[in-house]
């Protein structure tokens, strides 16, 4: 029914749990079961903590179950310690590149539909296990995230600069003469009327006639 597993850089081995078992035990024992199983679930998530250096993943589960068991008298820390575990199941999603459901709704669903709230966070948690036992974590223990400059500095060789574009052949000096159109020649004045009338000879004048002498 679990499938042991061994937690990356720490000597405890977690379980994969089939998420239909733990609901249907704890339905089984009345609810004793659900007790067992948080504080286990949050055992694990505090070796996977301690094996990065980190205590985002928790570092007390014997705590958690006091907030969910004597707390609940006081009424706040089981509502806190709930959220928590969802919080810190997000955060190991984070260092082992895996995605599951938003601390918000994972708590919600399990303060008001608690079976269904088990079983997606027994089956997010599966996938964690599963990621950091097989080197599926996105960061190694202890290791911070690489700055921004060494990221921008890997993928600098694999952007090939643009061609320049092709220069634009601009037109000659003798193009642009062949092209412009000649200018219109000149009118040729033509002879006015009169200056004709004055080249053109006179007729003869005409001679008076005598009258016959009788």
């Amino acid at each position: 029914m679990a499938e042991p597993v061994q937690i990356a850089g720490s000597d405890y081995t977690g379980k994969i749990r089939n998420p239909l078992g733990v609901v249907g035990l704890t339905f089984v024992t009345l609810g004793i079961y659900w007790f067992f199983w948080y504080y286990y679930l949050n055992k694990e998530l505090a070796e996977m903590g301690k094996a990065r250096n980190t205590d985002e993943l928790g570092t007390s589960p014997g705590t958690s179950v006091l907030a969910v068991t004597l707390g609940a008298f006081i009424l706040v820390p089981p509502f806190v310690s709930v959220y928590r575990t969802w919080d810190r199941k997000c955060k190991a999603e984070d260092a082992t590149g895996q995605v599951g459901m938003e601390a918000g709704l994972g708590f919600l669903l399990t303060i008001l539909i608690s079976p269904i709230g088990m079983y997606i966070l027994q089956s997010n948690l599966n996938k964690v296990l599963q990621a950091q036992a097989t080197g599926g974590s996105a960061l190694p223990p202890g290791s911070p995230a690489p700055p921004i400059e060494q990221l921008a500095a890997s993928a600098a060789p694999f952007e090939q600069p643009s061609p320049a574009p092709a220069p634009v052949d601009e037109p000659s000096p003798a193009a642009e003469s062949v092209d412009q159109p000649a200018p219109p020649a000149a009118p040729v004045d033509e002879p006015s009327t009169a200056a004709a009338a004055v080249d053109q000879p006179a007729p003869p004048a005409e001679q008076p006639q005598h009258p016959p002498q009788q």
